[in-house]
């Protein structure tokens, strides 16, 4: 795993924003003429109750001011006061709409090519630590940037089936970066109600299974995060162990949770964030499963169900 700086994307290469058009201004009512609630008066006087099988006269009402926001719904326009309102129509909208999720995939497929940048200090939370890593890979060269940025995107996909707005650290899998400080940043300022850093381990052979990083308590940094991102870890360790058997890690935190405080991009992160390390590289069963295009389908469903167990905590 590793981490890096540039800028949010989503489809496209932009960040995509919550959607939503401008409130519809109320249109301008008209007063009521007091000449015609007079002659309306002088008729119904004059001419008493209305025959039977007559079309009887237009009654004048005095026009309300359409109520704001939380003062309830104007009725519709002809109906008596008092009158039952309509239905409301069901919404076409997706159930997740107007959540925002930043997806961090890993690494970056020009990282190799610029030592000078990704070892450059950057800050961590109370120290520093280097722009980002090459990252691992498997013994027969499948890397950790192809496999991350892959994953990513799947995930993506299946969020935006469900409304959710998402949001890519790197626009694509050929530059550098960015560093941990920017991945971090541009969660914060998307405002994100979730964050997750997609990762595959590249630990010795013996070890497999998957694992999720959560954020340990660093006071002045990840004090307002630490519970919320263990409830995310939670979520995504359990949807994702159910829909992938994905074993719990052997070699790492007994319950695939394992807390943390020296990761940049869990310090400066002020949204509730976690990583992901779905298995490890150098592990032959792990890698079988990660350069299988139909299993990184699953596995990109397993974790978008456990973002949205998250979103739906509230």
């Amino acid at each position: 795993m590793g981490q890096h700086p540039i800028r949010p994307t989503t489809v496209g290469g932009t960040i995509q924003t919550t959607h939503g058009g401008a409130a519809r201004r109320p249109g301008r009512l008209r007063p009521v003429g007091l000449l015609a609630v007079a002659a309306s008066t002088l008729l119904t006087a004059a001419c008493g109750t209305v025959a039977s099988g007559t079309t009887p006269s237009p009654e004048v009402t005095a026009t309300l001011p359409l109520p704001g926001p939380g003062e309830g719904s104007a009725s519709p326009r002809g109906a008596a006061p008092g009158a039952a309102e309509p239905d409301p129509q069901p919404s076409d909208a997706p159930p997740l709409a107007g959540r925002v999720v930043v997806i961090d995939p890993g690494h970056n497929g020009g990282n190799a090519e610029a030592p000078e940048e990704i070892n450059r200090q950057v800050p961590s939370g109370p120290g520093e630590k280097a722009c980002d890593t090459v990252g691992a890979e498997t013994a027969d060269g499948y890397p950790e940037h192809e496999f991350t940025w892959d994953l990513s995107t799947r995930i993506r996909d299946r969020l935006e089936a469900e409304g959710v707005t998402v949001v890519l650290t790197r626009d694509d899998n050929e530059g550098v970066g960015p560093c941990v400080n920017e991945r971090a940043e541009i969660g914060n300022e998307a405002g994100a109600d979730a964050a997750i850093s997609i990762h595959a381990d590249g630990s010795t052979p013996g070890g497999s299974g998957f694992h999720v990083i959560a954020p340990g308590v660093v006071d002045g940094y990840t004090d307002d995060i630490a519970e919320p991102s263990m409830d995310l870890a939670a979520d995504v360790r359990d949807e994702f162990h159910e829909r992938s058997d994905q074993p719990y890690a052997d070699y790492v935190a007994d319950d695939a949770i394992d807390v943390r405080t020296d990761l940049g991009g869990l310090n400066l992160s002020d949204v509730p964030k976690v990583f992901l390390e779905v298995g490890n590289m150098r592990n032959a069963t792990d890698a079988r499963n990660l350069k299988d295009e139909e299993w990184r389908a699953g596995a990109a469903n397993a974790v978008a169900a456990g973002l949205t167990r998250y979103l739906a905590r509230g």
